[in-house]
């Protein structure tokens, strides 16, 4: 078949996963750990060899560079005041876990509960903290909330500053108390982020889950080799038409395709085969092949304010950095002991609290860091400052991403709307006063924290709903965009299976109903566990059945 449409044959395989990040190395580690079945695993980026991936403060050239990053950005925003942002998205092996903050997040118990009660069976809190578990191995060993024998490393930060310990004791003083773990279910609290590394190294998820198995047999990786197509035969999902080095190939699948493309890859693919709204896909082109009006739609991100407070009697790394002697000392800090500044998470102390004592539970989450900027990109300012970013956990407002054009290589519209829903303009008005209320907290009196950004001057709620806009950015958070759910509009049914479509599948952010209340790299991954094992499950029945 593969000859007849002029393409290469790339070979038939049992399962197909298309995207080799966060979701499809685990995938690729769990399915091929069957000796009896054959996996394909297709990236349409390359190699994680490059060393700024590695080094953890690698993350600020990882990001904006095509060698590492698909560079979409999203169209102008409203709630933004016009501006629009950068939106990164890993494109290498690793995927996002190869360029992003490095944090090791679950969510809240809530959040999952929430997708129960929604009609999604199995994916409440209990049910998927055995995966969370199975995949991690957390420098404190297993215990009732934690792993200790996975491949997800998961450490404590190689760091020590002095502001930062300071901002923690004024949360405390603020009524928000210290905690030593944010991943037993209930976040509430301030304290360091615990990472994804090891010994001051990133630890992405293809060091965790793909390179100790890439001797398997059974297992094909391919890289630079970029999805263009689903194959359909009526409502059968048989393969994938892809472009390797300019070739056109093309790989059957046995079993299913299964797309772990990201809240913006797998979205565009669907359409891009046909499967979404039908006179969207007509306006570009494309005949449509299976009618899904939610295709694309239910975007979600976390929006964060950055704050910028101006400091005295106090080193944080814009002074560090700011001097050639302190840019060597950092390197050799790092190169003889793997620790200082260049073993920095772009954020290091993390607080969950409530805007408003009626919350069930935390719905504001903040990263401080010990630097300042007034954009990702540009030099550190050139007096001490430490950012107060804080994003609300549970946006209201929803976008929606589509296709261009239908030409897979032109990059998808991305609208995530951000603050255009009333009530997340009232969050964050009032995320801004609580950070100042926070920062006048008598453990920050000796640093002089003066208001650097949006400035003390902005005080009615309007006016600071528009300040959160011109400070806001994305804290790279996409979900939701191929949603689960027991309804009929849903894009995948609980054991993520698309819905009216045979051997096809979705495992990463964009399944998500609801958004988790934190960082979203480890859920990906607890995703991609729940569904090796859901794939596996299926594929035993379908044995049984012909037997």
């Amino acid at each position: 078949m593969a000859a007849e449409t002029g393409r290469q044959d790339a070979g038939t395989f049992d399962y197909v996963i298309v995207g080799a990040g966060s979701a499809g190395c685990c995938l690729a580690n769990r399915l091929s750990a069957d000796p009896d079945v054959s996996v394909l695993l297709l990236e349409a980026g390359g190699k994680d060899s490059w060393h700024w991936i590695h080094i953890p403060v690698g993350y600020l050239y990882t990001m904006n560079t095509p060698r590492t990053d698909w560079c979409f950005k999203t169209e102008a925003e409203a709630g933004l005041n016009g501006r629009a942002l950068a939106y990164p998205r890993g494109r290498v092996l690793g995927g996002c876990s190869s360029i992003n903050g490095m944090i090791y997040m679950r969510g809240q118990a809530r959040d999952y509960d929430t997708w129960r009660q929604a009609g999604n069976v199995g994916w409440s809190w209990d049910e998927v903290l055995p995966y969370f578990k199975r995949s991690e191995d957390h420098f404190q060993g297993g215990d009732d909330h934690h792993g200790g024998e996975g491949e997800w490393r998961v450490e404590e930060q190689r760091l020590s500053w002095e502001i930062l310990d300071a901002f923690r004791e004024a949360a405390a003083q603020s009524g928000i108390p210290p905690t030593e773990d944010f991943n037993r279910g209930d976040n509430e609290g301030c304290g360091y982020f615990q990472v994804n590394q090891k010994k001051g190294v990133r630890w992405n998820t293809a060091k965790a889950f793909l390179h100790p198995v890439a001797g398997r047999p059974n297992l094909t990786v391919l890289t630079h080799a970029q999805a263009e197509r689903l194959v359909l035969e009526g409502r059968q999902v048989t393969g994938i038409d892809f472009a390797q080095g300019g070739q056109p190939r093309r790989a059957t699948a046995r079993g299913e395709v299964i797309l772990a493309a990201g809240a913006v890859g797998s979205p565009q693919l669907l359409e891009l085969s046909g499967i979404g709204q039908g006179a969207l896909l007509q306006a570009q082109g494309i005949a449509v092949a299976h009618e899904m009006p939610d295709v694309g739609e239910n975007l979600q991100d976390h929006l964060q304010m950055r704050m910028i407070f101006q400091v005295e009697n106090t080193v944080t790394l814009n002074q560090r950095a700011g001097s050639l002697f302190g840019k060597a000392l950092m390197g050799v800090e790092y190169l003889l002991f793997r620790r200082g500044p260049l073993a920095m998470a772009p954020s290091q102390l993390g607080a969950f609290v409530r805007s408003d004592a009626a919350r069930e539970t935390p719905d504001l989450q903040y990263h401080v860091q010990p630097l300042s900027l007034d954009r990702f990109g540009e030099p550190l300012h050139d007096f001490p400052a430490f950012t107060a970013s804080v994003c609300n956990l549970r946006p209201e407002s929803r976008g929606n991403i589509h296709i261009r054009s239908g030409d897979y290589r032109a990059a998808p519209v991305i609208k995530p709307n951000y603050l255009t829903a009333p009530a997340d303009r009232a969050v964050a008005a009032a995320a801004i006063r609580l950070t100042r209320r926070i920062c006048a907290a008598p453990a920050l009196e000796r640093f002089r924290p003066r208001e650097y950004m949006p400035g003390a001057e902005i005080e009615g709620d309007e006016d600071l709903a528009r300040a959160a806009g011109d400070i806001g950015t994305t804290i790279f958070h996409p979900v939701g965009t191929c949603r689960m759910g027991g309804d009929d509009r849903a894009v995948v049914d609980a054991r993520l299976r698309v819905r009216g479509l045979q051997g096809l599948r979705i495992a990463d952010a964009s399944v998500m109903p609801t958004i988790t209340s934190g960082n979203t790299n480890s859920p990906t991954i607890m995703i991609a566990e729940k569904a090796a094992d859901m794939i596996r499950e299926d594929r035993r029945a379908t044995a049984a059945s012909a037997a």
